[in-house]
């Protein structure tokens, strides 16, 4: 039946509040240019949600009422992202700076190149899914490859649109299906006065804005994230999991005339010397920004050359994060206690008399080893300077001499402090290791690293359900975790139906990962995420690593004589290849894809550059080493071949000059078959 006219003027009514709500909301959360009281905003509010309760039937999802709603859940969904979300590379003076530099223009063959200057914003990064205009989902970063599902939480957040006009999104350039990726924060105002109503109410106080955040956006009660007021700067757009425009300062520009709160405080330069100014100009500023940041994001521009420099096995070449010094203060060193890892490694931890840094209270801070405890002539009892390292792990740095001096020396460990173990150093090494196979302290973080984010992915199993299942002697190696019952998780502390089944889903979907994570997973020493994947991708199963001798290990990229020993001992003591078989009949993957290189381009030498129109650089690379050929990242007499795609750059002046051969992608495609 056709809408009456009253049914018509109603829905024009509820419309007109909303675009004038979602006007305001804008206005507030992301211009900072509120028009309006809070008590005016506030009686808009309620007379939208007074017609739609009138009216149920025009409640939309993405309405300014519905930004809270639902009951708390019982866990998150993990969801894969479209492409990889990857970390940067972290350099910490204008020296290193500088040799980025260097590096792109060599990879480029360009001269002039465009960067834009951003604040390194200390939050949680996150990923943001719009179908037709609408936020559809929230997704955290996870380990990169997966994260979870936060999309009731991040609704809450108000400097997020729920929706965004068509109209908007094409003059903003954006299509109507997208995805932004940025930060989202806690400012320092909001979190200070969380933190002082806490302690008024005798509460226990949050370390800083960033766990904070990262607890927040978990919580399963999406009414209480609403409650802390979050803010969301993004600084990515894709579509497809690839980058929309060409340039990323249009990607800013696109972004914050969509609607989205993209932090001023960047800039577009044309070389390093701007890049560097702006360093110093915001370092000097940093005290009096909103929120916490712990350096500058420095990328190239252009996004064809971002392709073309493309990426390391972690992070993209075409950016670098900039990491201001770390924050520090001078406190005194009260006691020393050795710390065992899963190695078996023992890492001396000052015990300190809490000093606040960079926002966090620090008791704790490491030493290293041996080696740098006799460096520092440091004592128990004295006064020493406490610094975070890139604003994240407290170290000593030194030793104050304006204090007086502490009498006691330290001495190196007598014994494990868990296993009571006498430790070993071998000749050449800077370590003391407990050598005990059974020490609880390496059964902890062995089990811990396996079920880690980047590792097996077990979402839950933290260190309180550890330390649970070891002291109960439920788990006494890495195996047991596949043999956990629900009734075993039922008799633990703070376990319910519903947990204890969660904790089983995550340990069922750990089985769904790829060999390399496995092989990472075994805690092999010296053997780490890069290493794991190239070994599945030369041997392509856990059984011919096993039965691999040291020279054959040898032959895997990167791996040297004391890796590959390393190695070969793990797999040649028994009770690790009784592990291993435990895992394989637990149905975890013992099975990858061997890629083995062809040899039609065996013997040549390639180098790219300039845009290609159908590969990314890494696309190109991997089509050329997989037929047997080589890349290399400058023009010489040795090169047999430069692909020279579109705006090419002085690599093909140079390959002209000596007369190497210039050819095309199509070319590129038949010479590697």
């Amino acid at each position: 039946m056709p809408a009456s006219k009253d049914e018509k003027n109603i829905e024009k009514k509820v419309e007109s509040l909303r675009a004038t709500i979602r006007h305001h909301e804008y206005l507030y959360h992301v211009l900072d240019q509120p028009e309006i009281s809070d008590q005016e905003f506030d009686k808009l509010l309620r007379q939208l949600k007074d017609l739609e309760a009138e009216h149920p039937s025009l409640i939309t999802p993405d309405s300014p009422t519905q930004r809270v709603g639902g009951k708390p859940r019982e866990g998150f969904v993990k969801v894969a992202h479209s492409s990889p979300m990857l970390s940067l590379d972290n350099t910490y003076s204008e020296d290193e700076l500088r040799a980025w530099e260097r590096r792109v223009h060599e990879l480029s063959g360009r001269k002039d190149i465009d960067y834009v200057c951003e604040l390194k914003l200390d939050g949680m990064s996150l990923a943001l899914i719009y179908e037709d205009g609408k936020l559809v989902r929230g997704i955290t970063r996870g380990d990169g490859s997966v994260g979870e599902d936060v999309t009731l939480n991040v609704r809450t957040v108000h400097s997020i649109p729920l929706s965004i006009d068509r109209d908007r999104l094409k003059k903003a350039g954006i299509p109507a299906d997208f995805e932004t990726r940025g930060e989202l924060l806690m400012p320092t105002a909001a979190f200070k006065k969380l933190n002082a109503e806490r302690e008024q109410a005798g509460l226990a106080t949050f370390a800083n804005p960033r766990n904070f955040t990262a607890g927040t956006v978990r919580q399963l009660d999406a009414s209480i994230t609403a409650q802390r007021r979050l803010d969301f700067f993004p600084y990515i757009l894709l579509q497809d999991g690839r980058t929309y425009f060409d340039r990323h300062w249009e990607t800013l520009t696109a972004l914050e005339q969509a609607g989205f709160k993209v932090n001023r405080n960047r800039k577009l330069v044309h070389s390093m010397d701007e890049v560097w100014d702006f360093i110093q100009e915001w370092e000097a500023k940093r005290e009096s920004l909103p929120y916490e940041i712990d350096g500058i994001v420095v990328k190239v521009d252009r996004t064809g050359l971002q392709d073309e420099l493309g990426f390391t096995g972690k992070a993209p070449r075409w950016a670098i994060a900039y990491k201001y010094a770390a924050r520090g203060g001078v406190t005194q060193l009260e006691n020393i206690r050795w710390q065992t890892g899963r190695t078996g490694k023992l890492t001396p931890v000052a015990e300190l008399a809490p000093i606040a840094i960079g926002g966090t209270t620090v008791r704790n801070a490491t030493l290293h080893n041996m080696d740098e405890i006799e460096r520092l002539g440091v004592k128990v009892g004295d006064w020493v300077r406490v610094e975070r390292g890139g604003d994240v792990i407290p170290k000593v740095v030194a030793v104050d001499q304006d204090h007086p001096r502490g009498k006691e020396d330290i001495d190196p460990p007598k014994e494990c402090t868990v296993c009571h173990t006498k430790p070993v150093r071998t000749e050449g090494e800077v370590d003391y290791r407990c050598v005990n196979a059974n020490c609880p302290a390496k059964l902890m973080g062995t089990i811990l690293h396996f079920a880690s984010r980047g590792v097996m992915n077990i979402d839950g199993m933290g260190e309180s359900l550890v330390t649970q299942l070891i002291e109960r002697g439920m788990v006494k190696n890495v195996a047991d975790i596949y043999d956990l019952t629900k009734r075993d998780l039922l008799s633990l502390e703070r376990f319910a139906d519903k947990s204890a089944q969660n904790i089983l889903d995550e340990i069922e979907n750990s089985k769904k990962l790829p060999l390399e994570r496995v092989i990472y997973g075994l805690g092999i020493r010296m053997v780490g995420e890069r290493t794991a994947q190239f070994l599945a991708e030369h041997f392509g199963s856990m059984e011919a690593i096993k039965n691999a001798s040291v020279e054959e290990l040898q032959n895997v990229g990167e791996v040297g004589p004391k890796i590959a020993e390393s190695i070969a001992e793990f797999f040649g003591n028994a009770a690790n290849q009784k592990l291993v078989e435990r895992l394989r009949k637990a149905s975890l993957t013992m099975e990858g894809q061997k890629k083995r290189r062809g040899t039609k381009l065996a013997g040549k030498t390639f180098v790219l550059t300039g845009t290609l129109a159908h590969f990314t650089r890494d696309e190109a690379k991997k089509l050329i080493e997989d037929a047997g050929g080589k890349v290399t990242g400058s023009v010489s007499k040795k090169t047999d071949y430069v692909v020279a795609g579109a705006d090419a750059g002085s690599k093909l002046d140079k390959a002209k000059e000596l007369g190497v051969a210039v050819i095309d992608e199509k070319v590129m495609e038949k010479l590697a078959g």
